[in-house]
């Protein structure tokens, strides 16, 4: 009787997908789909979107998956990844379609994560909804000063996202005048010479069942090279993909 139980436990083993022995958390992986293939000539996405991929893939958490093309937004394949990352400036390009704008909101609404990076702020201008999706956007009244050396102060220091991180120097453009009326939580923040006001520069919001990141930091590569930016992307993924923060 003993034998044929081993038998049977042996023979449903083979039928139970197993972890590799060379990547037991590959499980726990999850994918972004970062889009990108815009922007103004000022960003160049073209070595920022590898530093990006780069940063997120080394914490072993996330499979990163590069799309030239918003208009993936339409397809049906958003349903096997777990964020978005935006890094993207429709310039010069028009807006993304009706069919899109519904499968993002869907996306987030129904739990999934949305980070927002840099000037992607400033996309979809003619798109009401992208406001109150990310928190806070770039208008014709925003702007910021030259781009150089500041303090940036962390505002909410037991959060997830800012754990591990103090006020630190950031050389980077300083955002300001960002428009918006959505409850945002403002995490990091920084006094803006331009502006003579407290902008925020990072913060999140919830939208539906989803969470959203924003990320104003990240100029180019010298500045996403920043240990305290890397750390505050990391965790922010990690935090809109809802892990466990490290």
């Amino acid at each position: 009787m003993k034998s044929i139980l081993w038998t049977i436990v042996l023979v449903a083993s083979l039928f139970v997908p197993a972890q590799s022995a060379d990547n037991p958390t590959a499980a726990k992986i999850k994918r972004v789909l970062l889009i990108t293939g815009r922007d103004v000539p000022a960003h160049n996405w073209r070595e920022t979107t590898p530093v990006l991929r780069e940063l997120l893939e080394e914490t072993k958490q996330f499979e990163v998956i590069v799309s030239e093309e918003p208009l993936v937004l339409e397809s049906s394949a958003l349903g096997g990844y777990d964020a978005i990352l935006l890094n993207y400036k429709n310039w010069q390009r028009p807006s993304i379609s009706n069919k899109a704008r519904e499968n993002l909101l869907a996306f987030v609404k129904g739990g999934k994560g949305l980070v927002v990076y840099h000037f992607s702020v400033s996309a979809f201008e003619d798109w009401p909804e992208y406001r109150n999706l990310v928190g806070r956007i770039w208008t014709k009244g925003s702007g910021h000063g030259p781009r150089g050396p500041y303090k940036v102060k962390v505002v909410e220091k037991d959060h997830p996202i800012t754990k591990g991180t103090t006020d630190f120097e950031a050389d980077d453009e300083l955002y300001a005048k960002l428009v918006g009326d959505a409850s945002i939580k403002v995490l990091v923040e920084a006094d803006s010479e331009w502006s003579k006001q407290t902008e925020p520069l990072v913060w999140t919001l919830n939208y539906g069942k989803g969470r959203v990141f924003s990320i104003m930091l990240g100029h180019d590569v010298k500045a996403c090279r920043n240990p305290d930016f890397v750390r505050l992307l990391q965790h922010g993924m990690e935090w809109a993909t809802q892990t466990d923060v490290k």
